[in-house]
């Protein structure tokens, strides 16, 4: 079963995102992104500039076979695009389909209303079909 968690309480959700990513490229492991193409648009533009010593190699689930097969972070607008990966990023505000073939979930929740509304829904929703959750609240945690 996907094991879910939520970052609440994300100041810069796509900062956050790009060291999200960035710890996640240096274990090793296949990332998938899910989000609103603009935000994926925004996104693709921060892991080209947020940092200067480090780069996030990523595409587009719409690049060639050959460039996803070797690239660790693809970006999607919906998860049936993304080839098989051990964790998907989420940033949007609905449940993405098919989170359920990824071994881990992670949502980001920003901290305005909206935000956090709809990933109070969210959090309903995997609750309800018995996924184990695990709350990370950056407020909290000092950022």
């Amino acid at each position: 079963m996907t094991e879910v968690a939520f970052h609440f309480n994300v100041p810069d959700k796509l900062g956050y995102a790009c060291r999200l990513l960035r710890k996640a490229h240096a274990a090793g492991g296949p990332v998938g992104v899910v989000a609103p193409p603009e935000t994926l648009r925004q996104l693709d533009v921060a892991l080209w500039s947020f940092s200067a010593l480090d780069f996030i190699p990523h595409c587009a689930a719409a690049a060639p076979a050959d460039v996803l097969a070797a690239t660790p972070v693809v970006l999607a607008a919906d998860c049936a695009a993304l080839p098989h990966a051990g964790v998907l990023v989420h940033l949007g505000a609905e449940v993405p389909a098919g989170f359920e073939r990824f071994e881990r979930l992670i949502e980001l929740v920003g901290t305005g209303d909206d935000d956090r509304a709809e990933a109070r829904q969210r959090w309903r929703h995997y609750a309800d079909r018995g996924y184990a959750i695990q709350r990370h609240d950056l407020a909290s945690a000092g950022g």
